[in-house]
């Protein structure tokens, strides 16, 4: 047996993503991402196999990214993106689904995504940004001095938009003509579009409009012909997923009124113009959480009164129908896994998700409808897995009145409970975010090198209901450090946790709360504080998202020291600070600004705390998803050596 470590992690497990289902219900494609030995770069390939995961064959050979793919809706053609044509331009290609050279569509300076095939497959609608300075979207010259950058709008920089300065660049609907190659910008609202959605007669396009970075999202109808736009919903609200009925007549949507952190269910009359709540405080909820980085499933209507969706209770997905009559909620199928996506065939028989779990990661799953039964159809690492074992689990609870608090423990390798372990407190993101049934590396490494690790999910996590959820609000630091103490409390109940040998790692919310842990406590031995917020005022104009976030959160900009928000940033406690204190950034993020890790640092340096600052040129707040992997890789194996140097292995 092999350990999970960190080189084989990032370079030798793969990823099996967003598969979509043929019309037909006979056929998957998806995109497989592995990472090349000779330039330790990731590459996206395109490949089909049949339902039962079958007769696996790949569909393109050339260029490092083919992703984004989605059927014709006769069956017939594929659609995709790919950056073939050019290092630096993507292209928009289209081949026959029974083999066949790709024909080239388009190709574009700028990032194409969202491609979807108009009803009856002439158009397809994809998204790209567009500057109105630079409409054509021309890289300057070798030799221009850099453009001088002028702003006077307040969503002026976005985390992983390049090097993060917008300016007025936004994502924008374009139409082009399968036939023809011709493409025209149907959007013109200076905001990013997304997703867009044909209507069932091909006359409308519903896409998602996003204020202030994301944080306000509102969902919006397009006149094909005209351009014409219809607003749905509140300005200031949420959309998360949507999607029309058979005749058209009405969309069924994620959302929610205000930002309270919790999803439901609406429906709106296209006529009438009149939106509906269906359900209240649903749980589970179909996009429970902090602003999403990837867009949720996309809801599918079983008959004109049932929809099928997938949503998330207590860390965990599942599938579940709801009729808009009654607001019945029912569950079809649940797993210990987390599944992304949601394609369903024409029949609505099956349908087919992204999977990952506690036990594997990048796989494909498929539920048949008709026979109640869903199963895991292509799992790419199950070779990898086998050698290299992930930790085992255990799921615990504690009562903190009035909650119950949901926790896991992994186990380090040929754990023996006579023996004494480390153990490191790994603190979820967000604060909205939640742990539960996924993959994480970070844990299996940690796990692999012979720590216990446990992860929990506080008051504030998603996937609780909306009270439970809002619990953080107006709180950071509160109510949820305490449930994280009594976390770490109830696992040194446990004879095999050395109460003298406590670690805590966090990234994002994450490395906010170990800032705030390691301010408060002497009881953690080592830390690792990942891409923090450290300084709530700095932060809140500084970050991409500061400005609102911050208004959402604590009502507000901080104000005098010894009073609410500002009695709760972890800089102003950082003198009690006494725990050696690792802590990687990016240098790109605009999320939670490398300043914040800086500040850090220098805080803990003057002193004489323990402390490493670890820089990741050009990294966004998402490089341990879609950065380098050799930043991953570099990121993990510090992480583990930091808690190795001051934790130790397992005794006696």
């Amino acid at each position: 047996v092999q350990i999970l470590t960190p080189e084989r992690l990032v370079y030798d497990l793969t990823v099996a993503a967003d598969p979509q289902i043929s019309p037909d219900g006979t056929s998957i494609i998806y995109s497989y991402s592995v990472i090349a030995n000779e330039t330790k770069q990731a590459v996206h390939q395109l490949w089909m196999c049949d339902l039962d995961g079958a007769n696996r064959r790949q569909l393109t050979h050339n260029g490092k990214l083919n992703t984004g793919a989605r059927w014709s809706p006769d069956g017939r053609q594929i659609a995709f993106v790919s950056d073939r044509v050019s290092k630096k331009q993507q292209g928009i290609f289209i081949m026959p689904a029974d083999g066949g050279e790709a024909r080239e569509l388009l190709r574009s300076h700028q990032a194409i995504s969202g491609l979807a095939w108009s009803p009856n497959g002439g158009t397809i609608a994809y998204t790209a940004p567009y500057d109105p300075d630079n409409s054509d979207g021309t890289p300057p010259a070798a030799d221009d001095a850099p453009r001088v950058r002028v702003t006077r709008r307040i969503d002026y920089k976005q985390d992983t938009r390049g090097d993060g300065y917008l300016g007025d660049e936004r994502l924008q609907v374009y139409l082009v003509d399968v036939a023809t190659g011709e493409s025209r910008r149907l959007s013109e609202e200076p905001l990013d579009h997304d997703a867009p959605a044909w209507s069932p007669d091909g006359s409308r396009i519903a896409t998602r409009i996003a204020r202030n970075n994301g944080m306000h999202l509102q969902l919006i109808l397009i006149d094909v012909a005209t351009g014409a736009v219809e607003p749905v919903g509140e300005t200031q609200g949420v959309v998360g997923s949507w999607a029309w009925s058979p005749t058209g007549d009405r969309i069924v949507l994620t959302a929610e009124p205000e930002r309270t952190w919790q999803h439901d269910i609406f429906v709106y009359d296209v006529a009438a113009k009149s939106l509906t709540r269906i359900t209240d405080d649903l749980r589970p909820s179909p996009g429970a959480g902090y602003p999403g980085l990837v867009l949720p499933p996309q809801p599918v209507w079983l008959d004109p009164r049932t929809v099928l969706f997938s949503g998330t209770a207590a860390g965990a997905t599942g599938l579940y129908t709801i009729n808009l009559e009654s607001g019945d909620v029912q569950l079809v199928h649940a797993d210990h896994a987390t599944l992304t996506g949601l394609s369903p065939d024409d029949a609505k028989r099956y349908v087919v998700q992204g999977y990952s779990s506690l036990e594997t990661s990048g796989a494909i799953h498929l539920f048949d409808r008709e026979t109640a039964t869903g199963a895991v159809i292509f799992s790419p690492n199950e070779a990898v897995l086998a050698e290299s074992p992930p930790a085992r689990w255990e799921r615990f609870e504690i009562k903190r009145d009035p909650y119950t608090i949901d926790a896991w423990m992994l186990f380090p390798p040929d754990f023996d409970p006579s023996k004494r372990y480390p153990m490191v407190l790994d603190i979820h993101g967000g604060p909205n975010g939640w742990y539960g049934h996924g993959f994480s590396g970070v844990q299996q490494v940690l796990a692999g090198a012979g720590n216990i690790v446990v992860f929990s999910n506080p008051r504030g996590s998603g996937s609780y209901g909306r009270e439970f959820t809002t619990r953080v609000t107006n709180d950071w630091g509160g109510e949820d450090y305490h449930d994280l103490m009594a976390v770490v409390d109830t696992a040194l109940e446990r004879p095999y946790v050395d109460p003298d040998r406590l670690g805590v790692y966090g990234f994002s919310y994450g490395g906010y709360m170990t800032a705030w842990i390691i301010g408060q406590t002497d009881r953690f031995k080592a830390a690792v504080c990942g891409a923090p917020v450290f300084d709530l005022e700095s932060f809140y104009g500084t970050s991409d998202i500061g400005h609102i976030f911050g208004d959402l959160q604590w009502g507000g900009p901080p104000g005098p020291a010894d009073a609410w928000p500002a009695n709760r940033s972890p800089s102003n406690f950082i003198q009690n600070a006494k725990t050696p204190t690792l802590i990687p950034h990016g240098e790109a993020d605009q999320r939670c600004p490398i300043g914040q890790g800086e500040q850090l640092y220098i805080a803990l340096l003057k002193q004489g705390v323990e402390t490493e600052l670890v820089r990741y040129p050009g990294a966004s707040h998402l490089f341990l998803t879609y950065g380098p992997p050799a930043h991953r890789e570099d990121y993990l194996r510090r992480v583990v050596a930091w808690f190795d140097d001051h934790l130790g292995p397992a005794s006696p």
